[in-house]
């Protein structure tokens, strides 16, 4: 399924943490938190301003980012689990 965000929003997948500690102890499902770094998957073409001119948007698709604990809404596509949320979700980007 093909998906397009709409204005400001960003579709992302989250990007999986390791399984084990630097000293090789297995962290089970139980204990670990949802990362906070994601995968930019598709990106919307910006919002409009005040003076109704569209203002593009500073990520791209494929962009490696860092967003907020609790940011934008979970949905399910194709089994995978992806997130949509706004630009101003978004800490900063990962180079």
């Amino acid at each position: 399924m093909k998906i397009r965000p709409m204005n400001d929003r960003i579709l992302v997948v989250r990007v999986e943490e390791e399984k084990k500690t630097a000293g090789g102890i297995i962290i089970p499902d139980t204990a670990k938190e949802k990362p906070q770094e994601g995968k930019v998957v598709a990106v919307g073409p910006g919002k409009v301003g005040e003076d109704g001119k569209r203002i593009a948007m500073e990520v791209k698709k494929g962009d490696r980012i860092l967003f907020s604990k609790y940011a934008g809404t979970e949905i399910k596509m194709d089994g995978v689990e992806h997130i949509f949320m706004r630009e101003d979700d978004i800490l900063g980007i990962l180079e």
